[in-house]
């Protein structure tokens, strides 16, 4: 029993030891990210930020020293939230260069390029935009089929699920998934009932398809939000009307300024 309690002990140090590399964000987050709304949103202080500039800058110099070749080495759950952290560090990192004269990331395109589809972020033997990591490494080739990023990466706007307080950690990452589009839905600024019709955020309309494929058996949208019933606090006879379709299904305007701290 010794032996087989050590062995465990040696695995699960193993296992955290693998994601070490996202300390440092881990430490940033809990520092500079700030809990509202009762718990189903953040404020994100990027004056700190940006006082902790040099520590958010190592960070994404290790990011970009992994190689293609490491990351294919690892596990799914390791590669995909190595891919949302370095997405929502390097959404950080974007909103600094013009920070604090700054009110929606928007402002860091042109009426021509999107800010998404700038290439400034080296990962994984490229320069790559926020599009690229988003679209292409993590929702492209049905690499991960997992619908609940849309609720992990953040875009620095109020619209955006919260950014969490946390590094996504692969030992944790379908828990921490979990809580993120729980706690996402249980948002009443971003998704309601009223009036005999269910008002949701436009990320569902925006990427609707990836939220019936399947996920938890659900291949339409009416399926996967009742998946999520309790968080959404819907009652026997609202849940009955999602199901036999009979709910009408509208979708809120985005909020695209900055999730900063007041």
């Amino acid at each position: 029993m010794t032996v087989l309690l050590a062995i465990l002990a040696s695995t699960t140090v193993k296992a955290d030891e693998s994601d070490s590399i996202h300390q440092p964000w881990d430490q940033l987050l809990s520092k500079h990210v700030k809990s509202i709304s009762k718990g189903t949103s953040t404020q994100v202080n990027y004056s700190g930020f940006k006082t902790d500039q040099v520590m958010l800058t190592g960070y994404l110099d290790a990011l970009s020293q992994v190689s293609q070749r490491e990351f294919n080495s690892w596990s799914k759950a390791k590669q995909l939230a190595f891919l949302i952290n370095a997405y929502n560090a390097w959404t950080v990192a974007f909103i600094l260069t013009k920070y604090p004269d700054i009110a929606s990331i928007k402002e860091l395109g042109s009426f021509f390029s999107s800010p998404w589809r700038k290439e400034f972020i080296p990962l994984l033997g490229k320069t790559r935009s926020l599009d690229n990591i988003e679209h292409t490494l993590i929702r492209g080739e049905g690499n991960y089929n997992e619908p609940r990023i849309h609720f992990a990466v953040n875009c620095a706007s109020i619209g955006c699920p919260a950014l969490r307080a946390q590094a996504y950690r692969a030992q944790q990452l379908d828990m921490q998934l979990e809580q993120q589009t729980k706690s996402f839905l249980a948002d009443t600024t971003r998704n309601y009932i009223a009036d005999d019709t269910l008002y949701l955020s436009p990320i569902f309309k925006w990427y609707r398809d990836d939220f019936e494929q399947g996920f938890g058996g659900a291949n339409s949208l009416n399926a996967f939000t009742l998946l999520y019933s309790n968080a959404l606090n819907l009652t026997p006879t609202e849940q009955r009307k999602i199901k036999n379709n009979t709910m009408k299904i509208k979708f809120l305007d985005y909020n695209w300024a900055l999730n900063d701290t007041p």
